[in-house]
């Protein structure tokens, strides 16, 4: 099958950006700290100077978002044990729990859209899914 790739890959970006629009929650975290906290539960412990780069931010923004996020309670701040100069950043249970319940609710979001499609378009996305999962993680790294 000879597929445009390019053309493929705008129109991926009009779907991840209207699925965005949809399932996004506007009212407890900008899209840079949800991003942070998500790096922080599927990496682990880090560095600020790594989160900055991870997510494409200034350290001085990322130091504001963290002092941020730990005055909140999400993220917890400890000695690094290879450098006592150093700090590294861990994601709370408070963390965790607001990380899950934001996935459950754009899981929700998009559960009633879902029912309403056909079982040929539903089985459709199903199969696409681990496809869209290897491209998520090669975007990733």
């Amino acid at each position: 099958m000879d597929i445009d790739r390019t053309e493929l890959a705008a129109r991926l970006d009009d779907v991840v950006v209207g699925l965005r629009q949809v399932t996004a929650s506007r009212s407890d975290l900008s899209l840079t700290a949800a991003a942070t906290l998500a790096t922080l539960q599927r990496s682990g412990p880090a560095r600020l100077t790594e989160l900055a780069v991870a997510e494409g931010i200034s350290q001085p923004s990322m130091t504001a978002l963290i002092a941020r996020l730990a005055g909140q309670g999400l993220v917890d701040r400890a000695a690094d044990p290879t450098d006592g100069r150093a700090v590294v950043l861990s994601l709370t249970g408070a963390g965790a729990d607001l990380l899950a319940r934001r996935s459950a609710q754009r899981a929700a979001r998009l559960a009633d859209p879902l029912a309403h499609l056909d079982d040929d378009d539903v089985a459709r996305i199903a199969d696409a899914l681990p496809a869209l999962t290897r491209l998520a993680g090669v975007l990733q790294h």
